[in-house]
């Protein structure tokens, strides 16, 4: 990483970054990337249009005799950088992706002097930032999602551990097994579980949302599966968009164990409610993670 005598300041799209702080600004909103992402930004910046292999990445981010795993590291690396760009790897406007060879830089880049911006508008730059919202410009907010909400509640993707893409992925898959299982299991239990609410007010209100809800949510459970399993382009974007149809729904299904009681006792069927509430959340962690990334191949090629 370049030092503070050689520190730059580059500008590429709506995009400004600096060496010297470390810093990378979305029109003057900071945006909060870790330090190996930013290596690998700067080592790009360094040759827009030409190539980078990840034995470059490698030397730079881990000296000789530093032991780690090279191949999730520098994927992980890339992943970051591509989420704080929102870029994607199937169709890159920054990042290019070349088969077996490493990576290039697409959009033209702008080497800034110090005086590109004075003073002045470096405080109205600030004054800028902190009136919007930061996690707007990490992460796709789904459409009936307050933003307010998510900055207050939902992580973003800098706030979130480096875990293997195929442990969030296998994980991912698991949940929507795990919803498959329930709709189908409520659906082949109809009686048992009309016996369960008929005391009940309105159970037969409660029989027609458990059967429509359960017919609706399949295909959708199924959708995903495949979506991820066939690494379909824009795998992410589309979870994130549908994330906030579901989470109702989500929420909802969170009661199903209580459509167990003739098998367990209230004390279970609440401590699995408690935990199925959170599920959603953990849904769209594992997403931002990389579990719905379509670049999640092999490791042994390049991303």
């Amino acid at each position: 990483m370049a030092d503070m005598e050689t520190a730059r300041r580059y500008r590429f799209g709506v995009f400004e970054v600096d060496s010297a702080t470390g810093e990378l600004r979305r029109r003057g909103i900071r945006i909060r990337l870790h330090a190996q992402p930013f290596q690998v930004l700067l080592l790009l910046l360094e040759r827009p249009g030409g190539l980078l292999t990840r034995e470059d990445i490698s030397k730079e981010l881990w000296p000789d005799g530093t032991f780690v795993d090279y191949e999730h590291g520098v994927n992980s690396a890339l992943n970051r950088l591509r989420e704080a760009l929102g870029d994607s790897a199937a169709n890159p406007r920054f990042i290019e992706t070349l088969a077996r060879k490493g990576y290039r830089f697409l959009a033209p880049v702008e080497t800034l002097s110090e005086s590109a911006i004075s003073p002045t508008q470096a405080g109205e730059l600030q004054v800028a930032a902190a009136d919007q919202p930061l996690a707007a410009e990490l992460v796709e907010i789904p459409p009936q999602t307050d933003a307010r909400l998510l900055n207050k509640m939902l992580a973003s993707p800098h706030e979130l551990p480096n875990i293997s893409l195929s442990i969030s992925r296998r994980l991912f898959l698991l949940f929507q097994l795990m919803y498959l299982s329930f709709y189908i299991g409520a659906l082949a239990n109809l009686p048992e579980i009309e016996d369960l609410v008929s005391p009940l007010p309105k159970a037969a209100h409660i029989m027609t949302i458990l059967i429509v809800t359960a017919a609706i949510l399949i295909p959708v459970r199924a959708f995903l599966l495949c979506t991820v399993l066939f690494r379909a382009p824009g795998a992410r974007k589309q979870f994130l968009r549908i994330w906030g149809f579901l989470l109702p729904f989500d929420v909802l299904w969170a009661l199903s164990p209580f459509l167990l009681l003739h098998h367990i006792d209230y004390g279970v069927a609440v401590a699995c409610m408690a935990l199925l509430v959170y599920s959603p959340f953990v849904q769209r962690s594992l997403t931002l993670m990389g579990a719905c990334d379509e670049s999640a191949a092999a490791s042994t090629f390049p991303r």
